[in-house]
């Protein structure tokens, strides 16, 4: 059984945690400009709270893909004045959705708990930086970088060249002084992966298993959903829940989703059904 710990917190992931996503960014894929707003985004993560949620996901720059660079400045005052808020009013783990070294140091400082990386710790500085919080780290992975990662990404084997890489990327944090029980691996569904990829990763997911490490599945309205049913963003919930399910039965630990309430719906009936198999 997998735990993270940080600080005092604990949190066991024994059953799959729902990991909501909060952008304060004007150009999010799904949500860009709903909650760029202070306010507004409050609200959004009392909600989610009230819902049910695990861990909120922070995030102050875009990914999707032809994703425009955000500086640091920006990036700060988009997300730690969020995370002091969340931090000051529920007890709740907060992820911090970043790949910057002082973006990190000043969430954690801000009450973050976690650390969701999309390019894996290989931005300047964060490998150090990390080490040096010792909070979880989810390493996600991407092949290229956000602006040009849908160009035309490539495997020889999708499920094996995203393990191996990885097996590299662990020991690469190990050796910096990262605990190996402190990191998390997310395959990266959506970046740098073609519709088929998506789904060969959503169907060989249990074999990340072998890893040894917990998984976390994100793939909440992303355009594999969009490519196979013709489907706007606004349209892909119901798609979203029966790949959340997916996960969850092939053993990711955290779904990142932007549904919290369906989510746990779903993860509830699931978690029901299992004590009569």
């Amino acid at each position: 059984m997998y735990s993270l710990k940080s600080g005092d917190k604990l949190l066991s992931l024994e059953t799959p945690k729902i990991m909501g996503i909060v952008n304060v960014t004007p150009d999010s894929f799904s949500d860009g400009g709903q909650f760029a707003a202070f306010e507004r985004a409050c609200r959004h993560v009392d909600d989610m709270i009230a819902n049910g949620v695990d861990i909120i996901d922070i995030g102050g720059e875009s990914t999707r893909p032809g994703a425009v660079d955000v500086d640091l400045t920006t990036e700060l005052e988009r997300v730690v004045p969020l995370i002091r808020y969340v931090a000051e009013h529920h007890d709740v783990w907060i992820s911090i959705d970043t790949s910057k070294a002082k973006v990190m140091q000043e969430a954690v400082a801000a009450g973050a708990h976690l650390i969701n990386d999309v390019r894996a710790l290989q931005a300047e500085g964060s490998l150090e930086c990390a080490a040096k919080l010792k909070v979880p780290v989810c390493l996600m992975h991407m092949q290229g970088q956000p602006r040009t990662m849908q160009a035309s990404p490539q495997y020889q084997n999708v499920v094996k060249d995203v393990s191996h890489f990885f097996e590299q990327r662990v020991q690469v944090c190990v050796d910096a002084g990262i605990a190996r029980e402190q990191l998390i691996i997310d395959p990266g569904f959506g970046f740098g992966k073609t519709l088929e990829h998506n789904y060969q990763l959503l169907a060989q997911l249990d074999q990340f298993a072998q890893l040894n490490l917990p998984l976390l599945a994100g793939l909440s309205r992303k355009s594999m959903f969009g490519q196979l049913l013709n489907r706007e963003v606004e349209e892909r919930m119901p798609a979203s829940i029966a790949g959340a399910l997916l996960c969850m039965q092939n053993g990711a630990h955290i779904i990142r989703v932007h549904d919290v309430k369906e989510t746990i719906d779903v993860l509830k009936v699931w978690q029901y059904t299992k004590q009569y198999c």
